[in-house]
């Protein structure tokens, strides 16, 4: 009896060792698997986040009008302005004018000595006085030889040399009056009067100065019309046409200061080959001659395939944009052209690498990899983003498939 119990006790105790290396070896089993299907799960590759993406992220590529501009500098000066200039040599007595000072079309402004050119006028009237003398002998006589020669005292050979002489003395009687003239208008040369109503803007002699025939001595503008001359670039030229707006900054003058083309120079500048163009400027009382502006001309609207300049990124050598394509989004790059102005404002002509209606991911996307798939956020709700990214530019949240 003894014996069957030690057997008996023995067996449980052998049946509970082998449930015990059953359950351990099960459990290795377990781990073992567990630990295969995490290194299976690991080497499998994630497939890439979704973006979702509001009708905001997503740019059309549109065909229309763009409006371009180009862009000029020049210096304001006056349509009309004139230097008064000696108009004879001498010392200059007087000037009635300074800068800043306005003045009138025909008013005095300089006169200088004419003591030399009245002595000179003096002088032509006393020859003009002795040639009228000479005249009047000289047709007395051919009035006398006239009668001899009708009474047969003397030859027409004689009345011919009574003819010249008298055609000599009328000769010299009208030069002499003629001296008189000139001589009367170089006195009167030494006045010198305004040749247009404006504003002195320089005086560039003083009284007491001897100057010599065309030296100037004031500048004269008429700031009621003003203009700026700007140079063209040549591929620009053929779409400028007269009459089109422009819209100037000047400096020293708030607000922008708008023009018009007012002519444009038939010639090209030799060199540069720029075509030099005049616009002319509304009146504004802080607008000075001399002045430097700046600013752009818009030229005729042209149809273009266009895009927001922000959308076309710059971060790589060449320009491209995130382009979606079915449910990815691929790099394409694009070249660009003008900048310029549509109904939808400031747009960005391409050239080549798009084609209307295609679409891309707007500036304020960044971020992005190539190759993430998208889809339209719910428009239950929005699309949800995160913080802004290091750039500033917010960033479209991942979701998951």
């Amino acid at each position: 009896m003894k014996r069957l119990t030690r057997w008996l006790v023995w067996l449980v105790v052998l049946a509970v060792l082998g449930a015990i290396a059953l359950s351990v070896t099960r459990l290795v089993g377990e781990r073992r698997a567990a630990a295969q299907a995490a290194a299976v799960v690991a080497a499998t590759p994630a497939p890439p986040p979704r973006l979702e993406l509001t009708t905001t992220d997503i740019v059309s590529v549109t065909l229309e009008p763009l409006g371009r501009a180009v862009a000029v500098s020049g210096t304001v000066q006056a349509v009309r302005s004139a230097f008064v200039k000696a108009r004879v040599a001498g010392e200059i007595l007087r000037i009635d004018a300074r800068e800043g000072d306005t003045v009138k079309a025909g008013q005095v402004l300089v006169r200088q000595d004419a003591t030399d050119l009245e002595l000179r006028l003096q002088q032509a009237r006393q020859q003009a006085t002795a040639a009228e003398a000479q005249l009047e002998i000289a047709r007395r006589t051919l009035a006398n030889n006239q009668a001899l020669v009708a009474q047969g005292f003397i030859s027409y050979t004689a009345l011919e040399t009574s003819v010249s002489n008298e055609a000599a003395a009328r000769a010299n009687a009208q030069a002499a009056a003629l001296a008189v003239d000139l001589a009367r208008r170089a006195r009167a040369d030494a006045t010198l009067v305004a040749p247009l109503s404006g504003i002195v803007a320089q005086r560039l002699a003083q009284p007491g100065e001897r100057v010599s025939v065309d030296a100037r001595i004031l500048e004269i503008v008429d700031l009621s019309r003003l203009e700026v001359e700007v140079a063209v670039p040549p591929e620009d030229a053929v779409g400028l046409q007269v009459g089109r707006p422009a819209r100037l900054q000047v400096d020293g003058v708030d607000g922008v200061i708008e023009a018009a083309v007012a002519r444009i120079n038939p010639r090209a500048q030799a060199g540069s080959r720029a075509v030099l163009a005049y616009l002319s400027v509304q009146p504004n009382p802080a607008l000075r001659q001399g002045l430097f502006a700046r600013g752009a001309i818009a030229l005729p609207e042209q149809p273009a395939v266009t895009l927001p300049p922000s959308a076309v990124r710059i971060d790589r050598p060449q320009p491209y944009v995130l382009r979606l394509q079915g449910e990815r989004i691929v790099a394409q790059p694009v070249r660009t052209g003008e900048r310029g102005r549509t109904a939808a404002g400031e747009r960005l002509e391409i050239l080549d690498g798009l084609q209307p209606g295609d679409r891309v991911l707007a500036g304020t996307v960044s971020g992005v990899a190539e190759g993430t798939t998208w889809r339209a956020a719910p428009s239950a709700q929005p699309a949800t983003r995160p913080a802004s990214s290091p750039g500033g530019s917010p960033m479209p949240r991942p979701t998951g498939r």
